[in-house]
C-alpha cells in the first residue's frame, strides 16, 4: 500500500508546488470580473459557491475515462501508475487550468471560440467540427456504459435504461445550470467519495496483496502484448490528460465567481481525477494475480465485468451495489454536461442566444436525435475513434495555451512541452492504428516524432507572424 500512498502524495504534493508555479505564470487577477458577475443571465452563467464549482468541474470531467482507462492500462503493469501520477501533474491539470482560465478570460467562451482566439480562425472552424464531434461521442458513450452497468445490475433491457438516461440528458442540458446540476451534483459526489474511499480500503483490508504482479516499472506486462508507445497515452486519457476537459472547463468558468479560484477549481479537480484513476489502476493490479487475469475477466464483460467483480467481492453484495452506483454517477454527470457543452458551442457557432427556453430546445432537439442515432452504432468503434479524439483535442488545447502565454512573454514550455509529446503520440497512434494507417510501428513512431516537430515549428513561426502583424497595427 505504501506505493499507492507515495502516488497520491506526488499528485497532492503536484498541487501544492507545480500548480502553484503554473499559477503564477498565467497570473491571476482576483480584481477582474469574472463572466459570472459581466455575463450573468440565470441559464448558463450563475455564480455558485467556490466548492460546488469544484465538485461539479470534477463530476463534469471524470466520465467513465478514470475508470475504464486506468483498468485497461493496468494491464500494461506498473508503468501505468507513472502515467497516471506524471501525466496528471505536468499536462492533465496543466491542460484543464488554461482550458478554464482562457475561457474566464474570453468571458466564459467554448473551447473552439478560445482556441480561434490564439490560433486562428482556420483552426476554430476546425475545432467547432472537432469538439462537437468529440462531444457527440462522448455523450454517447456514457449513455451506454452507464445503461449496460444499470441493466446488469436491475436485470432489466439496455435499451429502457437508455431511455431513461437520454430522457434525463435533455432535462439537464436545457435547464439552468444551477437548477438540477448544481442541486443533484453534491448527491452525485457523495457516491463518488463512498465508491473511491471504501474500495481502496476494502482492498487494504481484503487477503489481496497490493500490486501483486510486482512493481516493475520497465517492463511492458501486457498479455496481448499490445505496444506501450503510443497505446498507454491513449487508453489511458481521463486521470492523466485528456481533451474532453476542455469542453467542460468553459462550463464552470461561467460559474466561477473569482480568477483566484482558478487553481482549486480547473488544477485541483483534475488532480482529484487523478486519484481516482489510481485507485483504479491499483485495484487493477493488485485485487488480480496478473494482467493475464484480469484480461480473462474482461474477454467475459469488458472492464464493466472488472467493476462488478471488484466491487462486490471486497464490499460484499450491497457495498458493491453502492460502489457500482458511484461508478455509474461518473459517466451520467459527464454525458449530461457534453451535451450541454455541445449546445452551447452551437449557439456560439449560429449567433442564437440561449435564454429562452424555445431557442435552447431549439438546438437540443435534433442534437438528441443525433445522439440517438449513434447510440446504435457499435460501442467498440465509437470507443476507438473517441481515444483518438480525445487526446487530439488535448494537443489543440495545450498549443493554443502555449500561443498565449508566449505572446504574452511569458514561460511557454509548461505548455508546450507536452503539447509536443502527446502531439507525437496521436500522430504515430493515427499513423499505426488500424482505424487509422494501418503502418508498422517504428515507421508510425518515426512519422509522429517528425510531424510534432513540424507542428512545433509551424508554431513558432505562426506566433510570431501574428506578433508581428499586431506590432505593426499599433505603430500604424
Amino acid at each position: 500500500m505504501i506505493w499507492f500512498l507515495i502516488a497520491c502524495g506526488l499528485l497532492i504534493g503536484g498541487y501544492f508546488i507545480y500548480g502553484a508555479f503554473v499559477e503564477r505564470v498565467f497570473g491571476p487577477k482576483p480584481a477582474r470580473a469574472t463572466p459570472a458577475a459581466s455575463h450573468a443571465d440565470g441559464v448558463d452563467y450563475v455564480e455558485m459557491p467556490t466548492a460546488k464549482v469544484w465538485l461539479i468541474q470534477l463530476l463534469n470531467i471524470a466520465g467513465i475515462g478514470p475508470i475504464f482507462g486506468p483498468i485497461l492500462g493496468a494491464l500494461y503493469g506498473p508503468v501505468a501508475m507513472l502515467w497516471i501520477v506524471f501525466g496528471c501533474i505536468f499536462a492533465g491539470a496543466v491542460h484543464d487550468y488554461f482550458s478554464g482560465m482562457l475561457s474566464v478570460r474570453a468571458g466564459g467562451a467554448s473551447v473552439p471560440a478560445v482556441v480561434g482566439q490564439h490560433l486562428g480562425g482556420v483552426v476554430r472552424q476546425f475545432m467547432n467540427a472537432f469538439a462537437l464531434l468529440l462531444l457527440m461521442l462522448v455523450g454517447v458513450v456514457f449513455v451506454l456504459s452507464p445503461a449496460g452497468l444499470l441493466a446488469n445490475l436491475t436485470g432489466t433491457e439496455v435499451a429502457i435504461w437508455t431511455a431513461v438516461i437520454f430522457a434525463y440528458y435533455i432535462l439537464a442540458t436545457v435547464v439552468p445550470v444551477d437548477k438540477i446540476i448544481g442541486r443533484v451534483y453534491p448527491f452525485f459526489g457523495a457516491l463518488l467519495l463512498f465508491m473511491s474511499v471504501s474500495l481502496i480500503v476494502g482492498l487494504a483490508l481484503s487477503d489481496h496483496s497490493f500490486y501483486s504482479a510486482g512493481l516493475d516499472f520497465g517492463t511492458n506486462m501486457h498479455p496481448g502484448e499490445l505496444p506501450l508507445w503510443p497505446l498507454l497515452f491513449i487508453t489511458i486519457a481521463c486521470g492523466a490528460l485528456s481533451g474532453f476537459h476542455a469542453t467542460q472547463s468553459p462550463l464552470m468558468a461561467r460559474c466561477m465567481a473569482n480568477e483566484k479560484h482558478g487553481r482549486f477549481v480547473f488544477y485541483g479537480a483534475m488532480i482529484g481525477e487523478g486519484v481516482i484513476a489510481l485507485i483504479w489502476c491499483t485495484l487493477g493490479l493488485s485485487f488480480y494475480d496478473s494482467p493475464a487475469a484480469m484480461q480473462a475477466s474482461m474477454a467475459a464483460g469488458g472492464p464493466a465485468k472488472v467493476v462488478h467483480e471488484v466491487s462486490t467481492s471486497l464490499l460484499g453484495m450491497t457495498g458493491g451495489v453502492l460502489a457500482v452506483l458511484g461508478v455509474i454517477v461518473l459517466p451520467i454527470t459527464s454525458g449530461d454536461t457534453a451535451f450541454r457543452s455541445a449546445r452551447l458551442i452551437v449557439a456560439e457557432l449560429i449567433k442564437l442566444p440561449q435564454k429562452a427556453i424555445g431557442k435552447r430546445m431549439l438546438i437540443a432537439v435534433p442534437m438528441f436525435a443525433v445522439g440517438l442515432a449513434l447510440s446504435y452504432v457499435d460501442f467498440n468503434v465509437i470507443w476507438r475513434y473517441f481515444g483518438w479524439a480525445n487526446q487530439a483535442t488535448a494537443s489543440i488545447m495545450l498549443w493554443t495555451a502555449a500561443a498565449y502565454l508566449m505572446r504574452h512573454g511569458k514561460f511557454h514550455w509548461i505548455c508546450t512541452v507536452p503539447a509536443l509529446f502527446m502531439s507525437a503520440v496521436c500522430i504515430t497512434y493515427l499513423a499505426n492504428a488500424k482505424i487509422g494507417f494501418g503502418l508498422d510501428l517504428t515507421t508510425s513512431t518515426v512519422i509522429g516524432v517528425a510531424g510534432a516537430i513540424a507542428l512545433a515549428v509551424l508554431f513558432f513561426v505562426k506566433v510570431r507572424r501574428c506578433d508581428a502583424a499586431i506590432a505593426a497595427e499599433q505603430q500604424a
